[in-house]
């Protein structure tokens, strides 16, 4: 049993540090009692976001999913220092997904401010001369939904329970509101307006070499043999989130029936083993704590409603959006 623990702290310490890094912080996670930061408990979010296996295979489909936006990946090669330093560009990543999904409201939404005062200064121009600004709506719109239909995909192929569509609508309502705080406009809220942006955006996508570059780089990452064998199985279960149009655009081989079958047993049991090692999950078991925890004092302030728990993007008015402001 003591071999099997020390096994389990190992993994896990590896995991925390190749993901997080200096930004797992718990601490700031912590208080104040009773905030259900941006989303709570009882979220799509805190469902979703929690699922180790599919955050880590969705977010590498998104990754691959994004390349394929000329404007977006010219922002991501010309200004991210990701070949330099790729496990520093995951920890804020990851920290930055850690503190807006379940840290308290105030460091959730210092957070926003920062990216988007960072986002004010990436301006540049295309390899075909067109400019783009990393706050334009559009773009901002264009990773928001990359990232959440993937971070969704990855739930329901391996995060055990899968959602109802009511659930999955819930979802994308929850995290559009977030998008609109960091700048996106009309950012779809439910299944239906996913399927209908990315059908109305498939005519601006298209392979370049950046981003050809850019799925090249993710194919060899790894710092030693086991870091690669492990990012190669979750590169397979991240190919198999993509839609097939993503998938033949960036020349990625849909393995048949049997190899597919094999990638997907592989993914799972990796999962198994970081189930084993690194659940329960310290960020979402503090998180927890924190909003189930009574306020220290009678007649604390009352924490504002969570996010994207009011109607859908779609329909709300704007004194609705308002509300929700920073």
């Amino acid at each position: 049993m003591r071999r099997a623990t020390v096994l389990a702290e190992r993994i896990r310490a590896r995991v925390d540090a190749t993901v997080y890094g200096e930004s797992l912080q718990l601490a700031r996670l912590q208080q104040p009692a009773g905030d259900p930061g941006l989303f709570g408990p009882d979220s799509m979010v805190w469902r979703v976001h929690s699922n180790m296996l599919g955050m880590f295979t969705g977010g590498l489909a998104a990754l691959l999913l994004q390349t394929l936006h000329p404007l977006a990946v010219a922002g991501v090669d010309q200004h991210s220092v990701y070949r330099q330093d790729p496990v520093g560009r995951l920890n804020r990543t990851a920290g930055f997904i850690a503190v807006t999904s379940f840290g308290p409201s105030r460091e959730a939404r210092a957070a926003l401010a920062r990216v988007r005062r960072r986002h004010d200064r990436v301006r540049g121009a295309a390899p075909d001369g067109r400019p783009y600004a990393a706050g334009d709506p559009a773009l901002l719109t264009w990773v928001h939904v990359a990232e959440t239909r993937c971070f969704l995909a990855g739930h329901q192929a391996y995060g055990g329970r899968r959602l109802t569509t009511a659930q999955c609508d819930r979802y994308f309502r929850e995290t559009a509101v977030l998008a609109e705080h960091l700048g996106a406009t009309a950012v779809p809220a439910s299944m239906a307006d996913v399927r209908s942006y990315l059908a109305s955006v498939r005519s601006e996508l298209a392979p370049s070499d950046a981003g050809l570059a850019t799925v090249g780089f993710l194919r060899g990452l790894g710092r030693d043999p086991l870091e690669r064998a492990a990012l190669r199985v979750l590169l397979n279960g991240a190919g198999a989130l993509l839609p097939d149009w993503a998938a033949q655009q960036l020349d990625l081989d849909r393995p048949g029936p049997a190899l597919g079958l094999l990638h997907r047993a592989a993914t799972h049991a990796l999962g198994a083993v970081l189930r084993y090692a690194c659940e329960p999950s310290p960020i979402l078991e503090t998180a927890r704590t924190r909003a189930n925890t009574p306020p220290a004092h009678v007649g604390s302030p009352q924490f504002p409603r969570p996010l994207g728990q009011g109607p859908s993007a779609s329909t709300r008015t704007k004194a609705d959006v308002g509300s929700d402001r920073l």
